[in-house]
């Protein structure tokens, strides 16, 4: 997006762009445009905009002394450009500039106040002290990418009722299944917002994607269901992203929104007996939101259940808990399949580890059982066949 002439600059990064464009492209509704003063601080008092549930102020406060410059000294009607990594990204019409408490920033977004935290701490490296408000345009084409995307399964299945469910995939494990096809059961069309992140990851998102792409494909009416990513911004990082969550999967035509009981943002807890969230206070959110209790295996079930419907303690269960699965992948593990399915674990340790193996070739041979044929084996294959061993049970 070139400027007509040479407008003075404001530098910000992809999150920021992303996060502009989710109120530009309506994700955000009735949040259409950058808050002025006043609107801020209404919001900042009641949690709602023009009616509607919104957790917090929507502002952007460029980190930087060049930044602080431009919009100390910018005045109303000029136009300001978005430069991100060097190109320029949309522009500003400036209508209000005016100065921003951090600290209550901070607050709104995370709940509390810690620099301790990493995720404050690096929220507070991005976080300057005057905002700008007025209209803007942009040049980022992934949010729109995403709602084309949506639309296009809508008119193909034509369904009455659209549900959605937000997940990093990381990893994909099977309780991740479960919730899939426990909600594919009660709907038409399933979104999956597969969470895409702004930091490098032991998984990238594309590695992710593509073994949620996989167990769609082989293991689900895929027709049903879509898989799309959704830009996990700073706003998303604090204690307000299930509500967040909520606006959004509602704004892109979903009537439900089904959240894990373990779901960041939810804050769980109990009042008179009766289980409660923070998103009880937004009773008024157009969407209808589901939280499903937590998955576990279960040695004397036999099975994997749900723990509101086991009657079997702790000591039975077997957790899916994915920080522990990403240690074991770290160090190229195998995850039992109790807890991951193998061809799951086979597609991210055969990209994640490329070439571990001197000649995978000969090993395979020289290990697994063939049909006397030439064959040729790849890594994936590897772990497969090895996954099969891990589970022989005549000499355990």
């Amino acid at each position: 997006m070139a400027s007509k002439r040479k407008n003075k600059q404001l530098f910000i990064d992809k999150q920021a762009l992303a996060t502009l464009s989710f109120a530009k492209e309506g994700l955000l509704a009735p949040v259409d445009k950058l808050m002025n003063k006043k609107e801020a601080q209404e919001v900042d008092r009641s949690g709602y905009y023009k009616g509607i549930p919104f957790p917090f102020p929507f502002i952007i406060a460029p980190f930087g002394k060049k930044n602080a410059n431009v919009l100390i000294n910018a005045t109303q009607g000029e136009e300001l450009d978005f430069v991100v990594n060097g190109e320029i990204k949309g522009h500003i019409k400036v209508n209000e500039v005016f100065e921003i408490d951090k600290r209550r920033r901070i607050e709104q977004i995370f709940g509390t106040y810690d620099p301790s935290n990493p995720e404050t701490a690096l929220f507070l490296k991005r976080l300057g002290d005057y905002a700008v408000s007025g209209d803007y345009e942009l040049d980022f084409n992934d949010i729109k990418e995403i709602k084309k995307t949506i639309n296009e399964a809508k008119k193909r299945v034509k369904p009455k009722n659209v549900t959605s469910v937000m997940m990093s995939a990381r990893p994909f494990h099977r309780a991740h299944e479960r919730l899939i096809r426990i909600t594919l059961e009660k709907t038409d069309l399933l979104v999956i917002f597969l969470l895409k992140p702004y930091t490098e990851d032991l998984i990238s998102y594309d590695l992710r994607f593509k073994t949620l792409q996989y167990f769609v494909d082989n293991y689900l009416p895929k027709s049903r269901v879509v898989i799309v990513p959704f830009e996990n911004t700073y706003i998303f990082a604090g204690y307000n992203n299930a509500v967040l969550d909520s606006i959004c999967a509602h704004n892109l035509g979903c009537d439900k929104l089904v959240l894990g009981q373990n779901h960041s943002g939810i804050g769980m807890y109990y009042d008179k007996n009766e289980m409660k969230s923070l998103l009880t206070k937004y009773e008024s959110l157009k969407i209808n939101v589901e939280i499903i209790t937590e998955f576990v295996y279960c040695n004397a079930c036999k099975t994997l259940v749900s723990k509101n419907t086991c009657p079997h303690g702790q000591h039975r269960h077997l957790k899916y808990d994915s920080e522990s699965l990403m240690e074991l992948l770290k160090v190229g593990i195998l995850p039992p399949a109790v807890l991951m399915r193998k061809d799951i674990s086979a597609i991210l340790l055969s990209e994640m580890f490329p070439n571990r193996f001197e000649n995978i070739q000969k090993i395979y041979d020289n290990i697994f059982p063939t049909s006397g044929l030439l064959e040729s084996h790849d890594e994936k294959d590897f772990y497969l066949e090895l996954m099969t061993l891990h589970q022989t049970v005549s000499l355990t």
